[in-house]
């Protein structure tokens, strides 16, 4: 299941599959609105509330893009509609006046990305920091007929088991499920918790429960809107702390009803989903100041039939752990669903110089990003949205660790071996055939245990070869009999790391792992 499921969802970006996902939410929504099962405005006001919402968006983004000098990333523009979407929608009225602030939503969402950043990344959500500013923005003309952002759509009993479904969907595209449930248990204890005082002994447990995931936006805001990666910090101890004092925000106005028997009204400032999730995003700026990269392309080498590196520069040295990635933004024409964003690990030790380099393997036929990444010239610029993940060794040289890669997982090992070469470390590799095993030059001298169905010419000093046809765990024990005493890490394709994971997690101490979706 767990492979089914990564080969399906690795077909697309995490970018497409958030797009889709709520496409299929707006869909949905219109039948059962059409057809009465949620009762409410018209499928017709909906659809031009959401035509307005995808237009202003649309356009504000390619417009402040041209006025940044940036190339704007058009799916993020729709991803913002859509979310405001299910903020706004319905409207008491789709008058021209309701109208307009809900486009101004969209316009002031997409320049939050460009005028409330640091260092070329965006601090909050842009759909919930539109969604906040068009509320002060009507507090500060004075209107008297307010749009707010009520999120009636995003929880909704009928549409509720949809919500569910895409949201784990995303969350397990996205590996955050964690994240994500630290939110949900936090803000369902402090919600329940006051919904059955308020309800007495006469209101079960259940129905409780029903009222607060039908009442409450929780999975929604956990699913679509806290996971994203761009208002997150890098390391997941973080992602987590940031989750839950979200959690605590979101549920601020009923746990303190639950204390003091008097809910707070703050007027226009009162906390709100968005709000709760704005302030999450300034714990996690206060985090970790993550902050985007310009990099220059030096050169490209090929260093396999399929598989490629790419030496970048930094304008300033990059700040990263070995074993973290980079993501890399390279517009261009007729981008296919793969889109026009991509993660890699970092290949190359940290360099005081500002020298970054990442490998890829490129079958035919290839994404359209790949091809465009390969057709930069020395000299060109790629944006990088910064730096993040957890895959790295232990802060103690003295532990004893196991590497496990699968063809073009072997990236992040590189970074960790070159920067602590001394380290008790036994990297079993496994490859597709001989012409296929990359930085043979700068594994030389490293305990290397190579596993492919023929074996190589030669084999550099410290290798050993194992002949089979892929990597198992009885293969990875008998090439290394102290996996006891070692902390492993296994890098490379889904289906690899789901085949050695349960095994090694019962022979070693520990096990992390780093998916290669997609590749």
């Amino acid at each position: 299941m767990r492979d089914l499921l990564d080969r399906q969802l690795g077909r697309v970006t995490t970018y497409r599959l958030v797009t889709l996902s709520l496409l299929l939410l707006v869909v949905v929504y219109s039948v059962f609105t059409a057809t009465g099962v949620i009762e409410g405005l018209s499928t017709g006001d909906n659809l031009v509330c959401l035509a307005v919402l995808l237009i202003a968006s649309y356009v504000s983004n390619r417009v402040l893009g041209l006025l940044w000098r940036v190339r704007p990333h058009a799916e993020s523009a729709v991803i913002t509609a859509l979310l405001l979407f299910f903020l706004f929608v319905p409207l008491l009225s789709i008058d021209t006046g309701n109208l307009v602030w809900l486009a101004l939503a969209a316009v002031l969402a997409n320049a939050s990305k460009y005028v409330l950043a640091w260092r070329g990344r965006h601090v909050f959500n842009p759909a919930a920091a539109g969604a906040f500013l068009v509320v002060v923005g009507q507090e500060i003309v004075g209107r008297e007929e307010r749009i707010n952002a009520i999120w009636q759509t995003a929880a909704t009993e009928r549409l509720f088991p949809f919500v569910l479904v895409l949201a784990l969907l995303v969350l397990w595209r996205t590996r955050r499920l964690d994240v994500a449930a630290v939110f949900v248990v936090i803000a369902t204890v402090l919600i329940v918790a006051r919904l059955l005082d308020v309800a007495g002994p006469d209101q079960s447990f259940v129905d409780v429960l029903k009222t607060t995931f039908y009442s409450y936006p929780i999975v929604f805001l956990a699913g679509f809107m806290l996971s994203e990666p761009l208002t997150l910090p890098p390391r997941r101890r973080q992602q987590l702390a940031v989750a839950a004092v979200t959690a605590v925000a979101f549920a601020y106005p009923m746990w303190i009803g639950f204390l003091t028997d008097n809910p707070p009204s703050l007027g226009v400032f009162a906390i709100t989903p968005e709000l709760s999730l704005l302030i999450g995003n300034l714990v996690a700026f206060a985090l970790a100041r993550r902050r985007g990269l310009v990099l220059e392309l030096e050169e490209t080498r090929r260093l396999t039939p399929e598989t490629h590196e790419l030496v970048f520069r930094a304008r300033r040295p990059v700040r990263f752990v070995p074993g973290q990635y980079v993501e890399l933004t390279v517009p261009h024409a007729r981008t296919d669903s793969r889109g026009s964003r991509r993660t890699f690990s970092i290949s190359s030790p940290p360099d005081a110089s500002g020298l970054v380099s990442v490998a890829l393997r490129v079958p035919e036929p290839s994404s359209s990003f790949k091809r465009a990444l390969l057709d930069l010239e020395p000299g060109e610029r790629v944006h990088g949205t910064g730096v993040g993940g957890d895959f790295v060794l232990p802060a103690d040289p003295s532990v004893p660790v196991l590497l496990v890669a699968g063809g073009i997982g072997i990236t992040p090992f590189l970074s960790q071996l070159a920067h602590e070469p001394s380290r008790d470390a036994v990297l079993v590799y496994g490859a597709s055939t001989p012409g296929e095993v990359p930085f043979v030059d700068e594994l030389a001298g490293a305990r290397v245990v190579l596993v492919c169905p023929q074996r190589p010419a030669s084999l550099p000093d410290g290798w050993s070869y194992v002949e089979a046809p892929f990597l198992s765990v009885d293969l990875i024990a008998a090439a290394v009999p102290d996996l006891a005493d070692r902390i492993a890490y296994v890098s490379g394709p889904p289906a690899m790391v789901n085949a050695v994971r349960p095994g090694l997690a019962k022979r070693c101490r520990r096990v992390r792992t780093d998916y290669f979706t997609g590749y």
